[in-house]
């Protein structure tokens, strides 16, 4: 094997006087000053040392699920809730691990299935889910049982479902090469007809040289790229910026990208 490296455009955030927020559906009220740079995206399928939930803060894994059709929200909360929790918790020992919220689904721009559901354009922003104390919020509201925990680690299950290879797939970044000066506290804010129905800290990110982004080519149906949202243990990777990009690679008539993401707390007590 060896390394595979591409250079596509993803945007960061500049210089802003004011607190920057960004929308879920109405994208027409983001206020944010985008910085788009070209930068290198290596893949990581192509690597002899490929990056590890341990290391980088992300994985790629084999899970072959019993879903049929991830467009239907029944099926997915019958069959995939479980099957995701038993992936984290396989993969943590955690004592329990919980969802935190509902399975979303995202559709490269050239889906007509793009903006036809809640939240379901492809994340064309680099950012964090939750800032430290969004996360904290989130996991003691979520929490199992009314106990002491000792650690909290969140995660990101991300799989795509329209085959390879991926038109717009999901770069990530390598949590050991982000420092806090490159991060910037905004608002998510989501939105449906108009009308701002929740909001959640989240974080943005200058551009920094020396941020190493990766991502897996021609993913199947049967794998799941998963990251850290962000973790309590100060020896653990503690969050991974991501962002969708277009591969220049992929010819134009290739089915569009669609793809579903969950995210779960997973808790230590005592």
């Amino acid at each position: 094997m060896h390394d595979v490296t591409l250079h596509a455009e993803i945007n960061y955030t500049g210089a802003m006087a004011t607190r920057p927020r960004f929308h879920a559906n109405d994208r027409s009220l983001d206020r944010v000053a985008l910085d788009p740079r070209t930068v290198p995206i290596s893949d990581a399928r192509a690597m002899q040392d490929p990056p590890s939930l341990a290391k980088e803060g992300i994985e790629l894994f084999r899970h072959p699920t019993g879903v049929r059709e991830f467009r239907d929200p029944a099926e997915v909360a019958r069959v995939y809730h479980a099957e995701v929790q038993q992936l984290i918790q396989e993969l943590t020992g955690a004592d329990a691990v919980v969802l935190a919220g509902q399975a979303v689904l995202r559709f490269g721009e050239r889906s007509s299935e793009a903006g036809t559901r809640d939240n379901s354009y492809a994340a064309r922003l680099i950012h964090i889910d939750t800032s430290d104390a969004a996360a904290e919020s989130f996991a003691r509201r979520s929490a199992p049982q009314d106990a002491p925990f000792r650690r909290i680690a969140q995660h990101n299950i991300w799989r795509t479902f329209s085959g390879p290879p991926q038109d717009v797939p999901l770069a990530v970044c390598d949590a050991r090469t982000v420092a806090a000066i490159d991060l910037v506290p905004a608002d998510a804010m989501f939105d449906r007809d108009g009308k701002i129905e929740w909001q959640l800290e989240a974080l943005l990110l200058r551009h920094n040289p020396a941020h190493r982004w990766l991502f897996f080519s021609d993913m199947t149906r049967d794998e799941v790229l998963v990251f850290k949202r962000h973790d309590t243990d100060p020896r653990e990777p503690h969050f991974v910026p991501h962002s969708a990009f277009s591969d220049p690679r992929v010819p134009a008539g290739c089915t569009p990208r669609a793809s579903i993401e969950m995210r779960t707390i997973a808790y230590w007590f005592g």
